[in-house]
């Protein structure tokens, strides 16, 4: 399974709308608004590069009111109880 992440820049007219439109494309599993110079972040799951390549190059680019994209993809992955057991070690409660 890969997973990416794909910052979307919206245009003014597709911030009401465009959230919805990237959530119903196939392969896309999440879509968030967010703060700072993207407006959107959408996860996408599949499984081979060439089914990422196909919702960037021929999905994502029939979307009017994508102004632009950067996707990038993810090499591993950690839960938060990965990183409690991996950062944590000695925290443990002591009784004294």
């Amino acid at each position: 399974m890969l997973t990416a992440f794909i910052l979307v820049k919206s245009t003014r007219e597709g911030l009401t709308h465009l959230g919805a439109e990237l959530a119903d494309v196939d392969g896309v599993a999440e879509v968030y608004t967010v703060t700072g110079e993207w407006d959107f972040v959408a996860i996408v799951r599949v499984r081979e590069h060439e089914d990422l390549a196909k919702v960037v190059t021929q999905h994502l680019t029939r979307l009017r009111d994508i102004d632009k994209t950067q996707t990038m993809v993810a090499f591993q992955q950690f839960s938060a109880h990965d990183l409690e057991a991996m950062f944590g070690l000695g925290l443990e409660d002591k009784k004294s």
